[in-house]
């Protein structure tokens, strides 16, 4: 008896502690993000990118995906080791930056720490995942059969929308995901997380791609977005 309350006291913190430590992280990380935005970008410069300089554990982006709600949000920080996923998702180093010829990657948990990517699974063909950087914010969609909205359908080039892989498949990050030595040509996102709940036997993943020009932020919340 002692050993269950024990083990239901260890599963009631992971899922409802650890929420509240990654919330209070969340609005830190958040606090911290918009502050260093407030400084003027240099008229007409480039777009920022991720420097590969980042410490882990800093803040680089947000991601919105509106199939999660409408106040769906979260911070991204740079860095997938243990200690940065407790603070939000973490971008994978030395992939591309959002927007940029190559594969945008993003770890998630989905069981505490906020459980960012909880509902990553639900995600059809077609769904937006919309990310916000200084300036812009870049527009992903979904791969897979938009008409049916089956998201494991794979692409011309192979690439589905969504796959469930053993954790040692790493190719999922690649600039051209599982073809690690091709040149890439796309502008793509992957977000990872393990499968099934509760487990990390597994990784699914979530592949996407660019869909249109970057929208400036100047004109307001893109159309991804208003819905």
């Amino acid at each position: 008896m002692t050993l269950g309350t024990l083990v239901l006291l260890f599963a009631g913190y992971v899922t409802w502690g650890t929420d509240f430590r990654n919330a209070t992280h969340q609005n830190d990380l958040s606090s911290a993000l918009h502050n260093a935005w407030k400084t003027p970008a240099a008229p007409d410069g480039p777009p920022a990118v991720i420097s590969p300089d980042t410490p882990n554990g800093s803040p680089v982006a947000v991601i919105w995906v509106p199939s999660f709600g409408k106040d769906y949000h979260q911070t991204i920080v740079e860095g997938v080791d243990l200690s940065d996923l407790e603070l939000g998702p973490g971008h994978y180093p030395g992939t591309a930056s959002p927007g940029e010829v190559g594969n945008f990657s993003v770890a998630g948990h989905r069981t505490g720490n906020g459980a960012p990517f909880d509902d990553l699974p639900n995600l059809k063909a077609g769904a937006f995942i919309v990310i916000e950087m200084k300036d812009y914010y870049y527009t992903y969609r979904v791969l897979g059969d938009l008409a049916t909205g089956d998201a494991t359908v794979p692409d011309a080039q192979g690439i589905p929308g969504k796959v469930i892989v053993d954790p040692s498949h790493v190719d999922v990050v690649a600039p051209v995901p599982e073809n690690p030595t091709a040149q890439p040509t796309r502008r793509l996102i992957t977000l990872t997380t393990c499968d099934p709940w509760w487990s990390g036997e597994n990784r699914l993943i979530i592949h996407g791609e660019l869909d249109g020009a970057p929208w400036p932020k100047s004109q307001g919340l893109p159309p991804a977005l208003k819905g």
